[in-house]
């Protein structure tokens, strides 16, 4: 029986067991599709940045053995979605059976039971060995509760796997160092270098993708490409972040900064977002080196890292697949206004926005902070419709793929699901923003000031979200506080607020 294993491009794990045993009745088919590149405009880096990766990864594979077909963006010869290649490629080489990885994003996962079912021929699927949870984890771990807190399932999953974990206690006594990971950066201690990952030449890469015509979106400097394209690279990565930026990592990594893009964050989700390296690795690599480095890495640095990955991430991916497909089409707080322009241009006179746009236009990347209590924020409190907020996140920055991206923007930033990510709304005036960056030290408004044309449009904003929104949340145990502060406010102040308030939703681009 010759079997031909279908790979896509968020899938290229090395360590998968397909590839321990060379196959001479087995052909993988690898494609660069414009199915994948035209469903939503992309930044033009993570287009080069996946195509790189899996051109890199199918010449791995070649060199070990393993038959791949691999179909460039413009081989006449590539048929350009899914249904074709696989059609194209059981006929020519002649296979009886058809087998696939999971795939991470509802849409393929629908896409691919519809094509086997149009087979006459076995087919088959299997995991991609990457996640520390299957899909239904989630699901099963909450089966029979009202609320789905990622704590708990966090802690669940430091328990099952031992991360952290001593003798049946948490290490250093405490789950959740959260609230020590809050600090301001101001320069100090100052941040290393980290070297770049080597890169071979990407310009024939980018002059396919220019000549094809594809709408993307962002700016690109091949000198200056940061995203790790191979998994020795991501390990080199890996490596030098433990040695130089893991011991302040938790206690910045919520500080947001003009001069600096990436803090002490790792710069690994790309590699991880496409399986070159996995999350276990990644994680038993933090731990062992906090284990052995206890002077230099505290607790509180490699707990708030691993939360990300063995927490957030692996619960992110839970909520995906068990809320889909209802869940892209949630809308709680019946929001529809559009996007503002300057998302797309970063062309606003806001200092945070304009230096988290035009830094996701130059880089296609932004860390957490930026993407949910910035631009997710803005939008959130302008009240934009989550499909057009939705649209913005997936295309803009290079790690995102819809089982992370959905949950976080949908569910944690707007808010729109009703509560099934987050316990309240991440909404907030102008003090977060000064308390955790520099942003307000250079803007041309006055972050102190709620009305008047020089006020910060984050305070009348901010107010007039949770008047507008009274309905859906004021029964919300975590928002009392908030609503018995808005009760407070006489008719005047308020009235006040509302005004500038809809002048600002009414054209944002003219802030």
């Amino acid at each position: 029986m010759k079997t031909l294993r279908l790979l896509l491009g968020d899938q290229l794990n090395p360590e998968h067991s397909w590839f321990k045993t060379v196959r001479e009745d087995v052909v993988y088919v690898m494609a660069e599709m414009r199915q994948e590149t035209d469903y939503a405009p992309h930044h033009i880096q993570k287009v080069v940045a996946f195509f790189a990766a899996m051109r890199h990864f199918a010449k791995e594979r070649i060199a070990d053995g393993h038959r791949v077909r691999y179909y460039e963006l413009n081989d006449p010869e590539n048929p350009q979605t899914l249904p074709k290649l696989v059609e194209k490629n059981l006929k020519e080489a002649g296979c009886d059976c058809f087998e696939y990885l999971l795939p991470d994003e509802f849409r393929l996962d629908q896409q691919l039971k519809a094509i086997c079912q149009e087979l006459r021929i076995p087919a088959r699927a299997y995991d991609t060995e990457h996640f520390y949870t299957p899909r239904e984890a989630l699901e099963e771990h909450f089966r029979g509760k009202k609320q789905m807190v990622m704590e708990s399932f966090y802690r669940m999953m430091r328990k099952k796997h031992g991360v952290l974990y001593d003798h049946g206690e948490p290490t250093g006594g405490t789950w959740n160092y959260d609230a020590q990971n809050r600090k301001k950066w101001k320069g100090s201690p100052p941040i290393p270098e980290i070297t770049p990952p080597h890169q071979e030449d990407l310009g024939p890469i980018l002059r396919q993708i220019q000549e094809s015509g594809i709408r993307t979106i962002g700016r690109i400097d091949l000198r200056n490409f940061h995203w790790t394209i191979t998994t020795e690279e991501a390990r080199t990565l890996l490596a030098e972040f433990c040695e130089t930026l893991l011991p302040y990592f938790g206690d910045y990594q919520d500080a947001m900064h003009t001069d600096e893009k990436t803090l002490f964050h790792s710069r690994l989700s790309f590699a991880m977002n496409s399986k070159l390296i996995s999350p276990r690795e990644v994680v038993e690599t933090v731990e062992t080196y906090y284990y052995n480095h206890p002077d230099t890495v505290h607790i509180s640095q490699a707990e708030g890292f691993i939360r990300q990955i063995l927490g957030w991430r692996e619960y992110m991916r839970g909520i995906y697949w068990k809320e889909m497909p209802a869940y892209a089409q949630r809308n709680s707080l019946h929001n529809k206004n559009p996007l503002p322009n300057f998302y797309w241009t970063g062309q606003t006179k806001m200092n945070c926005l304009k230096k988290t746009i035009d830094q996701s236009l130059e880089s296609a990347y932004a860390h957490h902070i930026q993407r949910l209590m910035i631009t997710g924020n803005f939008a959130l409190l302008t009240q934009v419709h989550p499909d057009e907020v939705d649209q913005w996140y997936l295309g803009i920055y290079a790690d995102a793929i819809e089982w992370v991206q959905l949950p976080n923007t949908r569910g944690m930033s707007q808010f729109a699901d009703g509560g099934i990510v987050g316990t309240k709304p991440y909404v907030s005036s102008a003090n977060y923003i000064r308390k955790m960056s520099n942003y307000c030290q250079a803007c041309a408004y006055d972050p102190d000031q709620k009305t008047g044309a020089g006020a910060c449009p984050f305070n009348a904003l901010y107010w007039n979200f949770l008047d507008a929104k009274k309905q859906e949340l004021q029964a919300n145990p975590r928002m009392g506080m908030m609503y018995r502060l808005l009760e407070k406010k006489d008719k005047k102040e308020m009235d006040a607020l509302r005004e500038r308030a809809a002048a600002i939703i009414a054209n944002p681009d003219a802030f």
